[in-house]
């Protein structure tokens, strides 16, 4: 049986590729994403489809998507596709069901009340398995397999660390993150070394070495070597932060202040919080003080982590 991965890039691919030993699949199993330095990187080594990127809520990248996805799966090669979103799931399920091939869908770690737009589009579909992360909104359709953040347990140290070297990255998404950058430069220790990677946003008082971007493998680097990660809330840059062992500062964007389309990121905020796996703070309210505190933890990845529970046909 080969399986086709499937999954947007950033954190919808961050979640399918830590998933993945997990999930059962053999080493018969090829990828479908985005070309990005995120993708290059975890994927090294796998072999890999590049369809063209789609947005949130974007229909022409959606279509293009579907177009590759028909290309993709001539030839019967596939016969299950499982995918954590975006649009590109839906993409690809369409033509996939059509042949009679079993498509299996997991919810992202960050909607922790309900589906997103994706999943609701995905429900629709016929002969979709449907996998949430949470057991709170389980139903009889939607059914609970496990959760990403299953595998990272928090570990306390004895002392605090120096904030000598600092890692914040407010994404590179659409959306700009003033309020929490103005933050970090008001309470930033002098004597920090700070990778700042500030996507779009932009304030007056701007570090003199922020970047728009870093590059992957720079930042995985970087968050392994630093006292403190902040981040904001995203799961791509949790998951990161947690591989590098790194309890981060986790500040979530706000739709009321333009910073994103919903309040998904306060979910999971509060959801990291609860498993003591990120210290969750608003953007104006971060001080030097959870900077100090943050230095105080480190997290691990548990040997063995339950299997996904799969309940349809795989």
């Amino acid at each position: 049986m080969t399986t086709l991965l499937v999954a947007s890039t950033g954190g919808h691919l961050a979640e399918l590729h830590d998933l993945v030993p997990r999930l059962g699949v053999r080493d018969d199993c090829v990828w479908v994403t985005f070309d990005s330095p995120q993708s290059r990187s975890l994927l090294d080594g796998a072999e890999v489809i590049h369809v063209p990127p789609a947005a949130s809520r974007d229909l022409v990248g959606a279509v293009r998507d579907l177009m590759a996805a028909r290309r993709v799966l001539r030839g019967g090669r596939f016969s299950r596709v499982i995918s954590t979103g975006a649009s590109v799931a839906a993409s690809f399920f369409l033509p996939a069901l059509r042949s009679g091939m079993a498509c299996q869908y997991i919810e992202s770690a960050t909607r922790t009340t309900g589906p997103s737009l994706t999943g609701r589009m995905v429900a629709r579909l016929p002969g979709t398995g449907l996998y949430t992360q949470y057991p709170s909104w389980a139903d009889g359709r939607w059914r609970y397999g496990g959760s990403i953040f299953d595998a990272y347990v928090p570990r306390e140290l004895s002392v605090a660390r120096p904030v000598s070297r600092v890692v914040v990255t407010l994404g590179t998404q659409t959306y700009g993150f003033p309020r929490l950058l103005e933050r970090l430069v008001r309470i930033m220790p002098p004597s920090a070394e700070v990778l700042w990677q500030v996507g779009p946003t932009r304030i007056p008082r701007m570090p003199v070495d922020a970047r728009p971007e870093v590059p992957f493998a720079e930042m995985q680097q970087a968050m392994r070597e630093a006292d403190v990660v902040v981040t904001h809330a995203g799961v791509g840059s949790a998951l990161t932060a947690l591989r590098a062992g790194q309890r981060a500062v986790y500040v979530p964007r706000r739709r009321c202040h333009g910073e994103h389309v919903d309040d998904h990121q306060l979910e999971m905020a509060r959801e990291l919080d609860r498993r003591g796996l990120v210290q969750a703070r608003e953007a104006d309210e971060v001080t030097e003080a959870d900077l100090h505190l943050a230095t105080r933890w480190t997290v691990t990845a548990r040997k063995e982590v339950t299997p996904f529970r799969w309940t349809d046909p795989t």
